[in-house]
């Protein structure tokens, strides 16, 4: 559970600073992320709603425990999301910089979430799951998804800097892409010691 917090911790400062740069990203925050830039509704409630379609897709293809453990990973991240313009003074870098910063913190925080069985919704729902039916390659399937979703954010941020979203949606994408073995083989694992210590305990 700590190790999971501090993962949406990562994802959620992540995304303060790409909204600090005035950047979009991909999934479902960056498009919750547009439309905040776009409509008077806070980023925490449009990262809610967003999500649950795909709650409902996680829930009869990954699993109740998935589900339920990506609910409070979305709500952890809507959670310090509120509360970091709170805590943190504002932070404005140049665009490409915060894109940059912005996505490998991001990367490692998603990272850390697959590799303890969760996951942030929208897109990464769709990845893994397309990785365990189809052995997709799950960067290659979050970039095309997280690339259309850049193109609709390019109308409230402009031209310029959706280029530079681009960028961060690659170094996340490049990050699940370097690490899908070690977050298959993870989940593979733990799946493997469940299921055993579900039947060891029917057989007690």
């Amino acid at each position: 559970m700590i190790v999971m917090m501090f993962g949406c911790f990562l994802t959620s400062f992540g995304l303060y600073l790409l909204k600090g740069s005035s950047i979009v990203t991909g999934g479902t925050a960056g498009l919750a992320l547009s439309v905040s830039y776009l409509l008077p509704i806070s980023f925490s409630i449009l990262f809610t709603l967003i999500n649950i379609p795909f709650y409902i897709l996680a829930y009869f293809k990954m699993g109740k425990k998935f589900t339920f453990s990506t609910i409070l990973a979305v709500s952890l991240v809507t959670l310090f999301s509120s509360l970091l313009p709170i805590i943190l003074p504002s932070i404005a870098f140049y665009p490409l910089l915060g894109s940059i910063m912005g996505g490998f913190i991001i990367g490692i925080g998603t990272i850390i979430l697959f590799m303890n069985g969760s996951s942030l919704g929208g897109a990464q729902i769709l990845s893994i799951t397309l990785q365990k039916q189809f052995n997709w390659n799950m960067g290659k399937t979050n970039f095309i998804f997280d690339t259309i979703v850049i193109l609709i954010g390019l109308y409230s941020v402009g031209i310029v800097r959706g280029l530079y979203s681009i960028v961060s949606v690659f170094i996340i994408s490049f990050m699940m892409s370097t690490f899908k073995e070690k977050i298959a083989h993870r989940n593979t694992v733990k799946g493997s010691v469940e299921t055993s210590t579900v039947v060891e305990t029917h057989s007690v």
